[in-house]
């Protein structure tokens, strides 16, 4: 993953959005060492739809519908 200094992408701010849109790969800007943002290119929904864009891409193990939860809480007296 590309790291730019935050001084480096305040003078070339414009060009480092292209760059990371044309490359599809995330960018880093830090200061002082330390990352304090990453910029990364906006993911576009399967068909242009936001209802259903991910099915097939998760899966979910167990009943998240019928769960017991009764030995997950103590109740104080």
């Amino acid at each position: 993953m590309k790291t730019m200094l935050v001084s480096e992408f305040k003078a070339k701010c414009i060009a480092a959005l292209k760059e990371v849109y044309r490359s599809r790969e995330p960018m880093v800007v830090t200061l002082r060492g330390k990352p304090i943002v990453t910029i990364q290119p906006f993911a576009e929904f399967p068909s242009g739809k936001q209802l259903g864009g991910l099915k097939g891409r998760m899966a979910i193990h167990g009943d998240i519908v019928h769960m017991d939860s009764t030995g997950d809480w103590d109740m104080l007296r």
